[in-house]
Order: structure tokens, then sequence, then C-alpha cells
């Protein structure tokens, strides 16, 4: 068995810069997009710096990518505010919300350029416990002008009211009665040829859409409305419209606005909006192939389905995904930086009488804060994987990344629920407090679950393309033969059998559809789901660890390298206990692997436990940022505002 021996460095926090804002309230620095300055040739690098630049360099990109956000959220403006209101609380989304544009220099550029956009998600979702920024920004970068820049919009549009915030935007999709089905929607929008209109009209109190952030808070604000296109009285299936909502004085004729319920985790102005017989123009259709009329009135389409014409209206929903996991990515990496650094400074009762050590020597706490270190390292590297897909793909591939998106965003989400759940417990009490950065984010990440797709109903289709028309790859090699302890030690060893645990579960579900009732779809696939769900939840685990592979082999440093490769082996050890049974029975491990595995499994966590403080460094989180979490600092909550009698 392989110990790590990386030399320990110095464990101050990463440096950060402090972003002081002028009147105009643009922070320094280059906009997106700007070229890096030159530098002299910098130092080597240390353990962090290189784990560092492999979480957060894509392609040499950190600098334009990464260091606006990380800049931002530096500054002051981004640190906890207590006791706000929970009306001041979503003001305050908006008010963040505006500090983002004005970093963002071209938010035409930022809604096409998926890395630059969810690398936005990455750092705003760390912003009081996820809270309310992050979801007002995916809604209008993504999926309010994404949609508009989507479908060929070709400057037809003055796009400039959303790209300088004088309006806001919001998508309209999910109804009261419809949210995972939303191709069965009942909002119309009915062409009426004479006046070259629409009719927007909500026909009943299910139809009522559910939470978009609708309301007037924030100023002046505009919709994508999903609706049932009819036209020469015909359902031509959903297509999206551009709505005004509100203007300075209020909220426009014909539209209703009633606040849902503040939301933990995300204070945001949830609403449910009906529309009142609401006449838009013809250009409030974002046409595209998929459905446009032609100059004489007449609609016509290059798609007969009207299935396909909705997944061509809503397709900005795959990049939502890539939003969502980077968000909660984001949040799991921000929350094991807290944990690791209080679990350093908190001091507990040692073997002799009288001592005090940190809790972090105790392998009952840095064991579970190192397998959620090895996860969220997984996540991170996954995510970079699918989003550098997504970002060149072409339409040949497009459903096979389309689905890799959602496999991703299923499992990066749920994993990041575990892993907020496990910092905030490791914090104790102390966890419980929202200036402690840890309380609002299980809440948060309870949303990126739900939002762009629910887990479960994502990963049922994915499963579904699987088990009909896929190959998960896990009989590409031909089986090992069963070996010796040593063998797991050995990172492709240990992915050679998570890959061989896929292609079982893949053979389970093919089994298993075939013994379904015959002439019963939903039968034959209630008796396949359940191996076909397990079957994608270890595909996904496949794709991080090649993902991690890749970045071990990419390691240019010895020390970064060493721990890398450790943290995948721990990563890869942790995911395939579930699955020993199953390898053992069909030949792919030995019974003294079996045995030994958790025995390998404690050694590995030993040999990393030393370099926690390395590990989540290398997030580089600014200074600026865990200055302002008390337990990141020290161990309890400042009491300075506290002093004096109690009535």
């Amino acid at each position: 068995m392989v110990l790590l021996t990386v030399q320990p460095e110095n464990h101050s926090a990463a440096s950060g810069v402090r972003l002081v804002l002028p009147e105009q309230r643009r922070p320094e620095g280059p906009r997106l997009g700007e070229p890096a300055p030159s530098r002299l040739a910098p130092p080597a690098p240390t353990p962090a710096q290189e784990l560092a630049r492999l979480l957060f360099d894509q392609d040499g990109e950190r600098h334009r990518v990464h260091a606006p956000w990380r800049r931002l959220i530096a500054d002051e403006t981004f640190r906890h505010r207590a006791g706000l209101s929970p009306a001041e609380q979503v003001a305050q989304s908006y008010e963040r919300l505006r500090l983002v544009n004005d970093t963002v220099g071209d938010a035409e550029r930022l809604a096409r350029d998926p890395h630059l956009l969810t690398s936005l998600h990455e750092w705003a979702a760390i912003v009081d416990g996820g809270g309310g920024l992050c979801t007002v920004a995916s809604i209008h970068y993504n999926l309010f002008l994404g949609s508009l820049l989507d479908h060929g919009d070709d400057g037809r549009r003055d796009l400039t009211p959303f790209t300088s915030l004088r309006r806001t935007g919001t998508f309209l999709c999910t109804e009261l009665e419809h949210g995972n089905d939303s191709f069965a929607l009942q909002t119309t929008a009915e062409f009426d040829p004479d006046a070259g209109e629409f009719v927007l009209h909500t026909p009943h109190p299910g139809a009522q859409k559910f939470m978009p952030n609708t309301s007037t808070t924030g100023g002046p604000k505009s919709a994508v409305v999903a609706a049932r296109l009819i036209a020469d009285g015909r359902d031509q299936g959903v297509f999206l419209f551009l709505t005004p909502l509100s203007d300075e004085r209020g909220l426009l004729p014909g539209v209703r606005v009633r606040r849902l319920p503040v939301r933990p985790g995300a204070p945001v102005d949830h609403c449910l909006t009906a529309f009142d017989r609401v006449r838009l123009p013809r250009e409030a259709l974002l046409e595209a192939e998929h459905g446009r009329f032609d100059d004489s009135g007449a609609f016509t389409s290059t798609l007969g389905n009207h299935r396909k014409r909705f997944l061509c209206s809503i397709q900005r929903v795959t990049v939502g995904k890539l939003c969502m996991s980077a968000a909660a990515v984001g949040a799991s990496r921000a929350a094991l930086s807290v944990a690791v650094r209080y679990g350093e400074r908190r001091q507990v009762s040692g073997p002799r009488v009288g001592d005090r050590i940190p809790v972090n020597s105790y392998r009952t706490h840095h064991g579970r804060l190192l397998k959620a270190l090895s996860t969220a390292y997984g996540m991170t590297f996954l995510h970079r994987a699918v989003t550098a897909r997504w970002a060149r793909h072409t339409d040949a591939d497009r459903a096979d990344v389309e689905r890799e998106a959602a496999v991703a965003k299923g499992w990066i989400t749920w994993q990041a629920r575990g892993i907020a759940a496990e910092c905030r417990e490791r914090c104790g009490a102390q966890g419980l407090f929202a200036v402690n950065g840890l309380a609002g984010f299980p809440d948060y990440i309870e949303g990126t679950i739900t939002a762009e797709g629910d887990n479960l109903v994502i990963w049922a289709k994915a499963a579904a393309e699987l088990v009909f028309d896929g190959d998960t790859g896990g009989r590409e090699a031909p089986t090992a033969p069963a070996g010796d302890a040593d063998q797991l030690d050995d990172v492709r060893f240990l992915r050679h059998l998570l890959a061989r645990a896929e292609g079982i579960w893949q053979t389970r579900a093919r089994a298993s559809l075939r013994r379904g009732p015959s002439k019963d779809p939903v039968g034959r696939w209630n008796n396949a789901s359940s191996a076909a769900l397990e079957m994608v939840s270890v595909h996904a685990a496949v794709r991080a660890a090649d993902a991690y592979l890749d970045a071990v082999d990419r390691a240019a440093q010895a020390g970064a390298r060493e721990l890398l490769d450790g943290l995948c082996r721990l990563f890869l050890l942790t995911q395939l206990g579930p699955y020993t049974g199953d390898l053992l029975a069909d030949g792919h491990m030995s019974i003294e692997q079996v045995h030994a595995l958790p025995l390998v499994l404690d050694g590995v966590v030993a040999g990393l436990a030393p370099h926690m403080m390395t590990l989540v460094d290398a997030f580089d989180l600014p200074e600026a940022y865990l200055a302002g979490v008390p337990i990141a600092n020290g161990d309890s909550l400042p009491l300075a505002d506290c002093a004096g009698t109690v009535g």
C-alpha cells in the first residue's frame, strides 16, 4: 500500500483581491473576455496552486472564465448581512445582480458562452449559502436572454433593455398542474390574423405559471412565456413568446401576479402568474425552423411532431442543467472549505488530561470530510468535461451530449446534497448559523436538484435511452483475472472494476425489461427501472473517474499528482463499496480483494489526512470571502454584538 508523502505547505487561505467599487459600481480589473495581463515567469507552483490550475484552468482560460467572478464576490457587498427581512433579502438579490451585470461587459457573449455562464454559477452560488443571486442570474442570463439568442434573433430585437438590466428577464414554463410534463401545459397564445397579434391567456387556475420571479421587485420585467400556439384554429404545439410584465408604474394590464411564500435557501420573489387575454405583437413569437409565420400570416414548420417543437423551444434547459451542476459544485467546494478550516481550528479533548487537539485529528471526523473532498474534486472534473463537450457539440452528437449533461446534473446535485449535510454536521451547532456560510447550502442545493429537470425524471429518460439504445461501455475491456490486494492501489484497475459494475447493471436492466409484461409499456419499464437507474448512477461515477484520471495525467507537479492520485483512489474505492458482491460473484474481484478493500481505503484516508488544508486551499476561495465566515477563522460566532444584559 502506498501512503502519500507530500510535504506540507504553508496553509494560509488562498489569496484574494479586495475589490473597491466606485460609484458606478463597476469592479476593478478587466472585464470578461479581456486578455490576461503579461506577467513575469512565476515561481514553481505549490501543490495547492497546481491543484487549483487543474480545477479551474480550462485550456489556459482561468483568467477569462473564473477570475472576474472570483474578484467580484470578494467585495464586501457580497458578505452576509444579518437582520434583513425577507423582502430586503429579495431586493438584495437584484442589487447584486446589477453588480454582476456591471462586470459582464457583454451580456450576449455571456449567454452564448457555456464556460463563462457556468463559472458565474460556481461563484455566485457561494454567496450567502446559495441565496437569491445565483437564481435570478441563472434565469436572466441563461433561460431568458439565452432563449432569445438561441431562436435566431439576428438583430431583429433590441436587446439592450435586457443586457443593460433596464428590464430584468424571467422564464415562465412550468404551470401549477404541469411540472415534469410541461409538454402538456395549457397556457394558450392564439393568433389573431386580422390584428396580426397573439392573445396570451391562462384558461384556468391550474394553468397559472408556477414559481417564476415575476413581481415588481427589482424593477420592470419581461418574460419568455411558454404557451400553446393556436393558429388557424389548430394546436401547433408549445412555443415561446416575449412578454412584457411590468413597467416603472407596476404590472401591465392583463398580467396577474400573486407572491408565493419565501423559499428557504433562495430569497427570490417566486410567484404565481396568469394572463387575462394579453395582446402581443406578432414579433413576440420566438421563431426558428421549428415554427414561424410567413409574410402571408400562414404558419410553417420543419417539424411535424409537437414534442420535437416543444423540445426545440425549451432547448436552453440543457445549458441550464450545466448551470445547476456548476452551482452545486461551487456550493460543495465552499462548504468543504469552511468545514475543513473549522476542523483545523476547533480544539477538543485529546487522549491525555488537559490535552487539546484539532477535531480534524480524529479519523471519525476527517475520514468523512476526505471522502466528501474526493467526491467534490470528481464533481468538478466531471462538470468541466461535460461543459467542454457541450461547448463543441455538433448536430450529430447533440443527443449524446444532452444525455451526459442530464446524467451529470443528477449525479452532481445529489452528491452536493450529501456534502452540504456532512459539512454542516461536522461543524455542529455553529453550522446552523447563516453567518457561518453553511446553513443555506442544503436548502439551495435542493433547488438545483429540481430546477431544469427533476433529477429522477431526467435520469429515467437517460436510463431508458441507455437500456434500449446505448452501450454503457462496461464491457469494453476483457475481464482481468481477480488478483491480490495490491491491485487495489492501481487507479486504472479500480476504474475497470467500476465500469464492470456498470455493465452488470445494464445487463440486469435489459433482462428485467424482457421479463416484463408484454403489451404493457409501463409495466415493462417498471420491471426494469430500478436496475436501469442503478446503471445510470454507476455510469455517472465512471464518467467522473475518467475525468479524474485525465486530471491526474495532466498534473505537472509531483506533489499535486500524488495528492490527486490518492484522492482519485479514495473516490473509486468509495464508489466500489456497494458493488463488491456483484464483482465477486462475476469473478472480477477475489475474496482477498473484497476483504482488503476497507483496509486499503482506510490507508488512503490516513495518507491524505495531513493534506486536507492543501486540498481546500486549491479551491481558491477569496481571502475576503473566508474572512467573512467566523468559523473559517475562529471557532465560534463573534460575541461583540451580544454584550449587555438580557431582560
